[in-house]
């Protein structure tokens, strides 16, 4: 494979690329399972539903949960192996041309964007905040702008010496931006759920 423009193999990249892929695939097989239970249960409960506000039962029977015609999690169960075979491959060694790159730029762009809709649809439309579905969201968004700010740095995205700096620079600040991006979900959904009540409420404080 030819090397994408002159960079060092992303070994921290590729470590959380790993951790994330595990992190994910987790939580989109235990959906899988509850999704099977209710399945084969009709009217029961899924393990994760703790409340009306958390709980995976109203996220994984509603038209959002099958947006594709098919369980959102089997896209987890799949799409959550290219960040691990990713990350692995670069600390094997691998070294991926620029259109690789750009391919699993586009995959990750679509889960981030997929995200944001899905968290904007289980605040707003259903009311719920899904444990296994946040995990999803917590891994997915770094993972994300990880993989942007490396392919800008890294010169994969042309986009000027000054860019690739501003880039190198910010990915030093990813866990920053992240943690920000949690806050703005938090306090929308505060906002929205009043959720700190809620996990008072079902921790007895």
């Amino acid at each position: 494979m030819t090397t994408a423009p002159s960079h060092r193999r992303p070994r921290g990249l590729a470590v959380w690329l790993i951790i994330a892929g595990v992190i994910g695939w987790i939580a989109a097989f235990a959906l899988t399972l509850e999704k099977f239970h209710l399945l084969e249960n009709p009217g029961s409960s899924a393990s994760c539903d703790f409340s009306l506000l958390v709980q995976c039962g109203a996220n994984l029977t509603s038209s959002q949960g099958a947006v594709f015609g098919f369980p959102n999690p089997l896209l987890g169960l799949a799409g959550w192996m290219a960040p691990f075979v990713v990350g692995a491959a670069i600390l094997a060694g691998a070294r991926f041309a620029r259109w690789f790159w750009l391919a699993f730029w586009a995959g990750m762009a679509f889960a981030f964007g997929f995200v944001i809709w899905l968290i904007s649809q289980s605040i707003f439309v259903l009311s719920t905040l899904c444990p296994w579905c946040m995990v999803t969201w917590l891994v997915t968004i770094p993972s994300f702008y990880a993989v942007t700010l490396h392919l800008f740095r890294a010169g994969v995205v042309p986009i000027g010496a000054r860019g690739r700096a501003t880039a190198s620079t910010l990915m030093g600040w990813t866990p920053l931006l992240t943690i920000l991006s949690y806050i703005v979900v938090a306090v929308i959904a505060q906002a929205r759920l009043n959720w700190i009540a809620e996990v008072a409420r079902l921790f007895g404080l």
